[in-house]
């Protein structure tokens, strides 16, 4: 009599025999896929958005170009709504560069914590009102080169007090303009500075700081990072990365 096979599934003792799995494929997202645009089609897409939002605007609450340039210091990882409001309690007790130099650290900690991050923030904005203070006179510098030498502020940040407060033209490359740039196919580019040098041969110069704002606004309105409104979006049927 034969014996009878035993399948690789047979349990033959006591001990349970496991197939082994084959091992699952994690698939890693990659940046997302850039289609550039013509340099023409790029203009036919801001002219549309400028026309979308003719109102907009630097949406921060100031009274000087120093708290311009504090409240933009501050609103790196925030948003502009809670910089308002914490900047209308710290301008309550420290409206000038002087007040802030002076200022009981603790206290401007206590007064920022809602921004984020504010232990390092506390520290950039009051060594910049120091540095202000002891180099300016308590004014805020109007050169591009004096205004990165202060800390806390980088290219961004002074690009926007020019560009808001004295009418200097420049790309404000925060992380909306960083998403949307890409989106739109004005850049390849992921490093903000690289960004900014791709937008500059783009569009005109006299159009670099209301192009700034104006995508900005576009970005908090419809082009979010996750689940971009494309249906309701201007552009949408010259935008290369339009889901709809």
């Amino acid at each position: 009599m034969k014996a009878k096979a035993i399948s690789k599934k047979t349990v033959t003792s006591k001990t349970k025999v496991v197939e082994k799995k084959p091992a699952s494929k994690v698939k890693i997202k990659g940046p997302e896929k850039v289609t550039l645009v013509p340099k023409a089609k790029a203009q036919r897409i801001v002219d549309i958005l400028c026309h979308t939002y003719p109102e907009a605007e630097c949406e921060l609450n100031y009274d000087s170009d120093f708290q311009l340039l504090i409240a933009v210091v501050l609103s790196a990882q925030s948003t502009d709504v809670t910089i308002n409001k914490v900047c209308a309690e710290l301008f309550k007790y420290y409206p000038t560069a002087k007040d802030l130099a002076e200022a009981d650290i603790e206290h401007i900690k206590k007064l920022i914590k809602a921004s984020g991050f504010f232990n390092a923030k506390a520290k950039n904005i009051q060594a910049c009102a120091q540095a202000i203070v002891s180099k300016y006179n308590g004014i805020v510098p109007t050169q591009h080169e004096q205004l990165t030498e202060l800390p806390g502020v980088g290219r961004k940040t002074a690009n926007v007090v020019l560009g808001v407060a004295h009418g200097v033209s420049g790309w404000s490359v925060d992380t909306h303009v960083q998403r949307l740039s890409r989106r739109l196919g004005f850049t390849k580019e992921t490093d903000p500075y690289k960004i900014e040098l791709d937008l500059q041969k783009v569009f005109p110069k006299q159009d670099w700081s209301k192009l700034s704002i104006t995508i900005i606004w576009h970005g908090r309105r419809l082009c979010f990072a996750r689940k971009p409104n494309c249906a309701a979006c201007p552009v949408q049927e010259l935008c290369p990365s339009s889901e709809v």
